[in-house]
């Protein structure tokens, strides 16, 4: 069972017309203020045992209204949620128990929207780190478990001196006082379209994928290049810090425990399906698999650190149709993932520390401005506190602490590093976790001489998802007077723009040149004026943009436009050999990883995508 918990300030629906399913005696109309509305859809595998995963939902809700402090639970129908449904029968059973389970409860109002209706509804959402919520109910038997204490969540600021101070003072228009509206429900969703979407398409590097399900994009080969690059890029990070590639299956076996209990705490929903008689998912990231390598190995104390990492091609999580938007939340992404098994929690501590500073740098490379939060349990942080103030100082920027009076996840502290995009909200990128439940659930462990023993894992994405760093990247261009990539990561380089058709054969010479020496470079040989080829180069951001005529076939010497010394309306030029142009393109570039040219180097040839 798939179940969206929406904090509500209202919820109204009106049925409208029924479908050959319908349920009979309804109620056609209702409402309920102050709710916890609960749209659920009930699963094929949810047949299999129905009171079991009748109690575990009741439970789930009943807990989530508890901690949320209503008492009000619309039960919603919303077969969105899934596309591996039960039978019609089957599902209004186990919504009518489920309301019938929650109604039980003490003073509690329940209401259940008609099943097999058309409904129009209302919805007013609040806005909170807990208004939103996603679970994934598995069917089997309920450990019955003592009932948790409500969660509650204090948010403060800590500046580079170790000073706190309160987060309100903070909540301005900077990445980091966005970064606050968001977490602590001060800011307000733009309706407005990302800026990168628009750029995605007309600049030719991903689009939907109208044939696929939602969530999932076509990579053209402009868009292609530069999610290659990114990829090595972190393979680069990750193997100067000691990271051991590997690969594992996209799709687990929820017959097995370690892999249905951890499924079951991950709050982002998932893809779930038949294999024969076997209920599978789709990863959600690279942990699976790694933490059944890890758990097969003979793990040494004198190994650890033992740094694992995957390019997670691809990872999945069944977002909402309408959240999914871009780049910047996907059904199918892709994810470095690197888990590092450690000694104790002083080495821990140690490893966490190195992988922040990893997900800092990425952001100075990729010209990517963060903000960050750290969060942690209270206990945590009352015995790490000096530490804390030392990844703050690191940090050299205020950090917002959020601090848990209980762990609600598998892991105990995790930073998050975020950019910001054109309408002022968060996009997440790198993240570090302390895991403390893993390696006990998965039976990972290592021997001393006073018995096993179970170490934390530590989770770590260096830039997040590769989606959301080329959102973060495009997204950055609109407060830019001359929008471009970083030069390392601009499918085209150099354009050799020729002014005549006799100057085609230099153009093409010139170009396989700087293409042999390392530099992506094209040339426009189409029959049309100089001008609009330039306007052309411009429009595809090229970086440098080199004019090829008489004179610069007499003298050796290009003009050439420097895009990023360019302002609006007034190009910087400069006369530079083709050697000249190539080695100012390496400066730029530095270490950074390259890749040959994805795209003809005619652009009479280049086919148009969109």
């Amino acid at each position: 069972m798939q179940l969206l918990l929406i904090h509500s300030d209202n919820i109204e629906y009106s049925a409208q017309k029924k479908t050959p399913v319908a349920e009979e005696e309804i109620i056609p109309q209702d409402s309920l203020d102050e709710a916890l509305t609960v749209f659920c859809a009930v699963e094929s595998s949810d047949e299999d045992d129905i009171e079991g995963t009748v109690k575990k939902a009741v439970a789930e809700i009943l807990e989530t209204s508890k901690k949320l402090g209503t008492k009000n639970i619309m039960l919603y129908p919303y077969a969105h949620l899934s596309s591996d449904l039960s039978s019609p029968k089957a599902a209004v059973e186990v919504l009518k128990k489920m309301e019938a389970g929650c109604s039980c409860e003490e003073d509690y109002t329940i209401k259940r929207a008609p099943f097999g209706w058309y409904k129009s509804f209302k919805l007013s959402c609040k806005g909170h780190p807990l208004s939103e919520l996603s679970r994934t109910i598995t069917p089997g038997d309920v450990e019955e478990k003592p009932e948790k204490k409500q969660v509650t969540h204090e948010f403060f600021v800590m500046t580079p001196e170790g000073e706190v101070k309160d987060y309100k003072d903070y909540a301005d228009n900077s990445p980091l006082g966005m970064l606050i509206k968001k977490e602590t429900g001060m800011g307000k969703e733009s309706g407005k379209e990302p800026l990168h979407v628009s750029l995605m398409r007309s600049k030719e590097l991903v689009d939907y994928e109208p044939l696929s399900d939602v969530g999932q994009h076509r990579w053209m080969p402009k868009g292609k290049l530069v999610r290659d690059l990114l990829g090595d890029y972190v393979l680069g990070l990750v193997l100067d810090y000691g990271g051991m590639p590997v690969e594992t299956p996209v799709m687990y076996d929820l017959g097995d425990k370690a892999i249905n209990e951890h499924a079951g705490k991950f709050g982002e929903r998932q893809y779930r399906f038949k294999s024969g008689n076997r209920s599978m998912m789709l990863r959600f990231a690279a942990c699976f698999g790694m933490f059944s390598i890890m758990k097969d190995m003979h793990i040494s104390p004198n190994t650890l650190p033992m740094k694992m990492y995957e390019l997670s091609t691809y990872s999945f999580r069944h977002e909402q149709k309408g959240e999914c938007i871009g780049l910047k939340r996907l059904r199918a992404f892709t994810m470095p993932d690197m888990h590092s098994l450690c000694l104790d929690m002083d080495q821990t501590l140690e490893c966490f520390e190195e992988q922040m500073m990893m997900g800092w740098q990425t952001g100075k490379d990729l010209e990517t401005e963060f903000a960050a939060i750290f969060r942690c349990t209270k206990d945590f942080y009352k015995d790490h506190e000096d530490w804390i103030k030392g990844l703050v100082k690191k940090s050299e920027v205020p950090v917002l602490i959020e601090t848990l009076s209980d762990r609600v996840h598998y892991w105990i502290a995790k930073v998050d590093l975020a950019a910001i995009d054109g309408q002022g909200r968060p996009i997440e990128n790198p993240t570090v976790q302390i895991d403390v439940e893993s390696s006990d659930r998965f039976d990972i462990k290592y021997y001393t001489d006073d018995g096993e023993v179970h170490p934390p894992i530590i989770h770590c994405s260096p830039t997040g998802s590769i989606e959301r760093v080329i959102c973060a990247l495009l997204e950055k261009t609109g407060t830019m007077e001359v929008p471009m990539l970083p030069v390392w990561l601009s499918p085209v380089q150099v354009r050799i723009v020729s002014v005549a058709e006799r100057h085609n054969e230099l153009a093409e010479e010139i170009c396989n040149k700087l293409n042999n020496a390392g530099v992506r470079c094209d040339f426009d040989d189409r029959e049309e004026s100089v001008g609009k080829k330039i306007r052309a180069a411009g429009m595809d951001w090229v970086p440098y943009v080199a004019v090829l005529g008489d004179s610069e076939a007499e003298s050796g010497k290009l003009t050439v436009t420097v895009r990023s010394k360019s302002a609006a309306g007034k190009p910087f030029k400069v006369e530079l050999s083709h050697d000249e142009l190539v080695e100012m393109v390496k400066a730029e570039i530095g270490d950074r990883p390259f890749r040959k040219l994805y795209t003809s180097k005619k652009l009479s040839v280049k086919p148009r995508f969109i």
